[in-house]
Formats: C-alpha cells, structure tokens, sequence
C-alpha cells in the first residue's frame, strides 16, 4: 500500500511558475511508475506526465510539452512536476498516482493523493 501526499499548489499569474511535490510512503516507491493527473473545474480528470520507474522515459501531454516537466528521485521517495509559463487554463485540481508502469489511463494507477490546487489568474 503506497500513501501519496500532493503540496506546493497555489495561486500564480499567468507567465509564473510553480512546483509541486508528491511524496511517497508505505510502499516501494522505485517499483513504480508514477503519474500527474489534473481536474480542472467542471471537467473530467485528465492525464498530465508520467515518469516511469527509473526516470528515463517520460510522457507529456501535448498542451504542457515545453512547460511542464516531471521527474522524480528514488532516494528521496518523491516526484515533482515543475511547471513554467503557466496559463489560466492550467487552472485545476494536480493529483499524482502511483502504478505499474507508465500510462496516459487513470484506471491503470492504483495509488491516488488527495490532491492540490493550482489556480492561474489572467
């Protein structure tokens, strides 16, 4: 059983950045991929980045690739997502999940946070 902490959400203006953290426990965290979601409001939660369980590969969705970048380290039990230039539609609920390998699917990640929000003001 992994336990997953999402922080570092807030309000920001557009152009700013911000970096969120999630941070594991109760589990072998290099065992898995790991994965960023966001919910914006009113929508259905969608897929962000994944990382898969070294770092080497990683996935972006095609809106953020250039602005967002996640990575993680495996001694530390944590993965982060770095995200730049944000934009008003960046607006939403970041959830990190853990799984079994690297997917753009919620149902493939077992292991959810409660999630942080980002807000982007125009």
């Amino acid at each position: 059983q992994v336990q997953l902490v999402e922080s570092g959400g807030g309000l920001v203006q557009a152009g700013g950045s911000l970096r969120l953290s999630c941070a594991a426990s109760g589990g072998s965290f290099s065992s898995y991929a790991m994965v960023w979601f966001r919910q914006p409001p009113g929508k259905e939660r969608g897929f962000v980045a994944s990382i898969n369980r070294s770092g080497g590969l990683t996935t972006y969705l095609d809106s953020v690739k250039g602005r967002f970048t996640i990575s993680r380290d495996n001694a530390k039990n944590m993965v982060y997502l770095q995200m730049n230039s944000l934009k008003p539609e960046d607006t939403a609920v970041y959830y990190c999940a853990a799984g079994g390998r690297p997917s753009v699917r919620a149902h493939d990640y077992n292991y959810w946070g409660q999630g942080t929000q980002v807000t982007v003001s125009s």
